[in-house]
């Protein structure tokens, strides 16, 4: 089928209905079909960006125009495959993470990075997908994405029909809530198009009301440089005294705007091995992951996505949620003692960054 021909009705409605069963065979749980124009998404990005919002994500900044269209990024593209793949593992119980992130001595690590790197993951299962598409109907133009490239994937994702916006800018749907990562294939192929859902948020503002740091300043709008994911994450530089106490026991990323969430208690669990958790991030005490040396962090966190911050920022991270502990009546004399030492004992070797975290974290008062 070359690009300038459309199939016939019969031929869309086969070719659909195998696209939805080969989804589900390369490891998916959800694929629709949209174009490539995003309307006022495009000056809401803009705005967000002339905003600040974005902190040190300089990127977004650098590549505004390609991310409000799609066919700037690939030429010749007319339609976007966008797919959803749950990464809850087996294992996981939301009631539980509320529990650890009321035990200040146990590391919080979010739910979606305690596996394999989602990247890899999708990257390689899209380009297999597209692979077998060629099969089916002959050479076409593709690319393939997953957080990866200037493109509006939430938006994509929600003008095709897997969910809508939630007031926290997650994409949620009645099926499986809100945790499943989004990938894309952008083709020059005329598919039939899906329509976007219906939002079911209502009155209920959680997600808002939970935030520890008032990152979602209002609906739908989130300034990122607030946002705990992006302060242990995205954030290059010391984290701002303002949010230290409320950042807890989180030492990479924030899980909170959807576990509050009441759609998630229809969040799947994945089938996939590869999100499964890894090295107990689920489990793991402040000391265990403080008590890591740099090659054991890079050997660990290998084919993870927590490697890329590095050994600096997850240092720094973690000598904010032991800060947190010292001065938290929950934690026992003996317990705090145990952390004190820890960081003073690092504290001559640290790089600028991570002994600045640790000064402060020891300057506390119990």
């Amino acid at each position: 089928m070359s690009i300038s021909q459309k199939p016939s009705a019969l031929d869309e409605s086969k070719l659909r209905t195998w696209l939805d069963e080969q989804a589900l065979v390369f490891g998916f749980d959800g694929l629709r079909i949209t174009d490539t124009h995003l309307g006022t998404a495009s000056e809401r990005l803009h705005e967000w960006l002339a905003d600040g919002r974005h902190g040190h994500m300089e990127y977004m900044q650098r590549h505004a125009d390609l991310r409000s269209d799609p066919q700037l990024l690939v030429p010749g593209t007319v339609r976007v495959i966008c797919v959803t793949m749950n990464y809850l593992p087996a294992e996981s119980d939301l009631d539980l993470e509320w529990k650890r992130l009321a035990d200040p001595t146990q590391a919080v690590v979010s739910m979606y990075a305690r596996g394999r790197d989602y990247h890899k993951v999708l990257r390689q299962r899209l380009q297999a997908f597209a692979k077998a598409i060629e099969e089916k109907i002959g050479a076409f133009g593709y690319r393939v994405f997953t957080d990866s490239a200037p493109l509006m994937e939430v938006e994509l994702a929600r003008k095709a029909g897997l969910g809508w916006r939630g007031k926290h800018t997650l994409l949620l749907n009645r099926e499986s809530g809100s945790t499943f990562f989004l990938g894309e294939i952008l083709v020059d192929v005329p598919l039939p198009m899906d329509t976007p859902q219906e939002e079911h948020c209502g009155t209920c503002q959680s997600c808002i009301d939970i935030c520890p740091t008032q990152a979602i300043t209002a609906p739908y709008q989130l300034d990122a440089r607030r946002c705990i994911s992006y302060l242990t994450i995205e954030n290059p530089q010391a984290i701002p005294l303002e949010f230290r106490r409320a950042m807890g026991n989180r030492v990479y990323g924030c899980d909170d705007c959807q576990l509050i969430c009441p759609w998630n208690k229809f969040a799947k669990r994945t089938s996939l091995p590869d999100f499964a958790q890894r090295h107990g991030l689920g489990q793991a005490s402040l000391l265990h992951l403080w008590s890591w040396a740099e090659a054991e962090f890079e050997q660990r966190h290998e084919g993870s996505a927590i490697r890329r911050i590095g050994y600096s920022r997850w240092r720094r991270n973690l000598a904010v949620a032991m800060g947190n502990a010292l001065v938290n009546s929950a934690v026992t004399d003996t317990d705090k003692e145990a952390i004190r030492q820890a960081l003073s004992k690092d504290l001559p070797a640290a790089d600028s960054l991570v002994a600045e975290h640790i000064k402060w974290a020891l300057s506390t008062v119990s």
